[in-house]
């Protein structure tokens, strides 16, 4: 009996303690995913006749604000910019408007996602407090969609914008004043959309603004435009605006010393077609102008002068100016080589050498280019002096090694000054390493065209240049993924050209094969291309033989 109650306890007991057990559990509860809430506005929001400088919001919870500075578009653009607190957590924002509001004007305040909770972080979306110094709140609209001009991808937090088209309007408002309306495509978004506009004739730009002024800087700012004025009525409308990087107008700046007999001179625009005159005193010395390597500048090669300054003259269309600089004694730069490239040699490459001084006289019976069994490749060269770079072109066998030999005085500089004897080896790969592609195009309007291989970034790959052939041959080219841009070269220099804001052309036209493809060793890619908007089909891929 008293076994049969004890053991009927401990059943008890332990029932007690596992259920006690199960009570003591932390599940931890559902995340919050809601965002703020905002309850009431003083004045309210799309109040009409707004005569005042603050504007109290007030959330059902604690909020914070992140990257304000970045997130925050006020629509017209403030000389003064408003100031927004408090930077802590809390249950209220406060705007303070320096600015003087102009009449009769509706005013938007699109916070973007810098409205956040404080616990979270979710944000309030795109919030706007929206008011007007008139009688009634503007209500037109004007959407659309930014693209880049060559790149696949564009550009984030592009700045769109509306220049009333008045009487005191001409196009060179953009870079001189703000514009009577702005919106942003912010962090995320390739799409636009500005609102509570007035109707009237606009002239509607999207610009990428590193200085953040609403001013348009060539030097740096991005730009697109459409080419006509715009009716913002209650009509529907979609705008596509294509962002470019115009090219400067060449400006050259004052040079400086780099060496005993070498200057450098910074430049603005293209500096290929500029004329640089250099004199002492009335004497026009001799001089060789090449490329300062990643720099923006040039080099201007002079003989060695004992005198205390010299004058620089630079001319190129419509600018031209003269530069005194002075001269010190320092040392000379001396001849050298660099090889590229070193080891191997792939197929679509051309050994080159380039020399620290520039080049003047070749002398090709002192350069030997041998294969492993000492058998004379023949080759021919081409000097780019520009860049100060002698290419070797060569019929190149697979799985061959090779030996150049420049005998001394093979190569003499500008100077005078003959190189030392140079040996370089290199060797190529075998065929099956690489991949070929035949390119077949359709609908092409017209010629030449630039055919480029890029990355998902961009770089550029590879190339091919065509004058008369829908057929682009691309051979033994390095395995990779790529993406397919042809390029309409309107102008024949075999490179884009960007627009230009106040000629109003646009790029040379890009279009993108839909899809990435990709090259593998000892494969054979066959691509159709049909050069309209429709998509095209992925085309299949085949093992070469």
């Amino acid at each position: 009996m008293w076994k049969s109650q004890y053991k009927y306890f401990l059943i008890l007991l332990t029932v007690f303690v596992v259920g006690c057990a199960k009570r003591g559990n932390i599940t931890g509860g559902l995340t919050d995913t809601i965002p703020p809430v905002l309850q009431r506005s003083i004045p309210k929001n799309f109040s009409t006749e707004f005569k005042g400088n603050e504007v109290k919001l007030y959330f059902d919870e604690y909020v914070k604000l992140k990257d304000i500075n970045k997130q925050l578009v006020v629509s017209p653009p403030m000389s003064v910019p408003p100031v927004i607190s408090p930077t802590n957590a809390s249950k209220y924002i406060t705007i303070k408007i320096k600015d003087t509001l102009q009449p009769n004007t509706t005013y938007s305040f699109n916070f973007g996602q810098s409205i956040q909770d404080n616990n979270e972080g979710n944000p309030y979306p795109q919030f706007k407090y929206i008011f007007s110094t008139g009688t009634y709140i503007d209500s037109l609209s004007v959407s659309g969609t930014i693209s880049d001009a060559l790149e696949q991808t564009v550009d984030n937090f592009v700045t769109v914008m509306l220049y009333e088209v008045n009487e005191k309007f001409t196009d060179s408002i953009v870079y001189k004043e703000k514009p009577r309306y702005v919106t942003n495509t912010l962090d995320s978004s390739k799409t636009w959309q500005i609102d509570n506009i007035k109707a009237g004739k606009y002239m509607l730009i999207a610009m990428k603004d590193y200085n953040n002024n609403y001013i348009f800087d060539p030097k740096k700012d991005k730009i697109g435009f459409y080419k006509e004025h715009i009716i913002v009525d209650n009509e529907p409308s979609n705008y596509n605006l294509q962002l470019f990087q115009e090219v400067p107008v060449f400006k050259g700046l004052k040079p400086s010393q780099a060496s005993g007999n070498r200057a450098t001179v910074g430049y603005e625009g293209k500096p290929e077609k500029a004329k640089f005159t250099l004199r002492n005193g009335s004497e026009i010395l001799p001089t060789i102008v090449t490329k300062l390597p990643e720099k923006d500048s040039v080099q201007i090669w002079f003989p060695p002068v004992k005198v205390d300054s010299l004058n620089l003259e630079i001319v190129n269309e419509n600018f031209k100016k003269d530069f005194n600089f002075k001269i010190k004694d320092q040392k000379k730069d001396t001849l050298s080589f660099t090889a590229k490239p070193l080891g191997t040699l792939h197929f679509r490459e051309n050994f080159e050498l380039v020399s620290s001084i520039p080049l003047t006289k070749f002398d090709s019976t002192k350069i030997t280019l041998r294969n492993k069994d000492s058998i004379i490749v023949p080759f021919t060269t081409k000097y780019d002096e520009f860049n100060q770079t002698l290419k070797f072109d060569f019929k190149k066998e697979p799985l061959e090694k090779y030996t150049m030999l420049l005998l001394p005085g093979a190569l003499t500089d500008f100077y005078e000054t003959q190189n030392d004897t140079l040996n370089y080896k290199f060797s190529t790969r075998d065929l099956s390493d690489y991949a070929n592609m035949v390119l077949k195009l359709q609908n092409v309007k017209k010629f030449p065209i630039i055919v480029e291989l890029t990355d998902a970034k961009g770089k550029v790959l590879d190339s091919e240049y065509s004058t008369e052939s829908s057929t682009i041959v691309f051979e033994s080219f390095l395995p990779k993924k790529f993406f397919i841009r042809i390029i309409y070269d309107e102008n024949g220099n075999g490179v884009w050209d960007p627009g230009n804001y106040l000629e109003k052309t646009t790029g040379e036209e890009v279009i993108y094969y839909p899809t990435e493809e990709e090259g593998r060793a000892n494969w054979d890619v066959d691509v159709n291309f049909i050069l309209t908007p429709q998509s095209n089909p992925k085309p299949p891929i085949t093992p070469s033989p």
